[in-house]
């Protein structure tokens, strides 16, 4: 058989006898990116597909792969690189005092490169924090049943559950596929506002900690407030629900253990039993909706992100300073520098300047050949 170990390893013993020798990581992949088949951003998208968890992260992938962002940088290199030509153009014929391009043109051009760079980084702010996973993290008040429904939703007893309250003091993760999307469900400590012994505040401070470390990376939190919540305790969960909230991650208001007598659901919650499974299905579709809306407006890999983040940074804030100046009516040759500084960082983006140690960052992380 063709797929069998020992036939394979001694075809490859022949190759390799005669000369042939095992690609390199990415090697294929970078000879393409060499001869100029592709730039950098699709390269690393190459590596995305390969790394994909969910469809949305191979159709973000596919994206770039394909070029689409490519373009999109491209086009503003280029325009910028007109522009350029018109600034010195007229620094050619300053004598003359001939305007090859308004100030008003130019601002709103570059108002327009400024916008599409502002998206990008909001995008690779959001994409560095991605381990390929999308965190979802149950929170809430102590003894609201998040421990009870991470059991429920990921139909396992992955979580030690108990009626007294604060028996969470760490977080547990649980990965799951929910229509096609890779989720990590995430169980964290409720916030524990003991007045007990020293101990158990240094207890209570460190599961404190923990929680907060994983809220603040989610993507999507789950509030869990318990159909028995006691009257003092309203206001205490209304408060940390909008202290989680102002974190700018969406966030999903559940109503637990709705199974209990006389139990009253506002219109903006919805209403869930781990003991009867009431309102699990719903909670997952407004997860992968929710979630779904979030991933359509990425446009970067987490990877290219990581690596391009600076450089957009820079360029906007050249292309800001450029905008500023143009509007002081300073001279077209400060302009000039600003935009060849954008220009620069742009090349960076896609490939158009590289270093050895950036091809060694990206490249390294392929698999054998690619």
């Amino acid at each position: 058989m063709v797929g069998s170990p020992p036939l394979l390893e001694a075809v490859l013993q022949q190759l390799f006898a005669h000369g042939a020798r095992p690609a390199q990581r990415g090697e294929f992949t970078l000879r393409a990116f060499l001869a100029g088949r592709i730039d950098l951003m699709q390269a690393e998208a190459v590596l995305g597909v390969i790394e994909a968890t969910d469809q949305q992260q191979l159709k973000t992938a596919l994206d770039q792969l394909g070029g689409g962002l490519s373009q999109r940088i491209a086009a503003l290199h280029e325009e910028l690189l007109l522009h350029l030509a018109d600034l010195e153009a007229g620094l050619d014929f300053i004598e003359e005092d001939i305007e090859f391009v308004s100030r008003e043109q130019l601002s709103t051009r570059l108002q327009s490169g400024r916008e599409l760079l502002s998206g990008l980084i909001s995008q690779s702010s959001t994409r560095m924090q991605s381990t390929g996973r999308h965190k979802v993290v149950l929170a809430g008040l102590p003894n609201a049943g998040k421990s009870t429904l991470l059991n429920a939703l990921s139909d396992q007893e992955a979580a030690i559950v108990s009626q007294t309250a604060g028996t969470t003091r760490d977080y547990l993760c649980v990965p799951l596929d929910w229509n096609g999307l890779a989720i990590e469900l995430i169980d964290t400590a409720g916030w524990d506002r003991t007045d007990g012994p020293d101990e158990e505040k240094s207890i209570a401070q460190d599961a404190d900690h923990l929680r907060d470390g994983q809220w603040k990376r989610a993507d999507l939190i789950l509030w869990c407030t318990a159909a028995d919540v006691s009257r003092a305790d309203t206001e205490l969960d209304a408060s940390l629900r909008e202290e989680c909230r102002q974190a700018i991650h969406p966030l999903i208001r559940l109503t637990t253990k709705s199974d209990l007598p006389d139990t009253i659901s506002g219109e903006d919650t919805i209403p869930v039993s781990a003991a009867t499974g009431k309102g699990l299905n719903d909670v997952r579709t407004a997860v992968t909706t929710q979630l779904q809306l979030t991933d359509c407006g990425n446009q970067i890999l987490g990877t290219t992100a990581a690596r391009c983040l600076d450089s957009l940074r820079g360029a906007h804030d050249a292309l800001s300073r450029a905008q500023d100046a143009a509007a002081a009516k300073l001279g077209d040759e400060l302009i000039a520098v600003e935009l060849r500084e954008a220009i620069d960082h742009l090349g960076l983006i896609a490939g158009r300047v590289f270093t050895d140690d950036i091809l060694d960052r990206i490249f390294s992380r392929f698999c054998i050949g690619k």
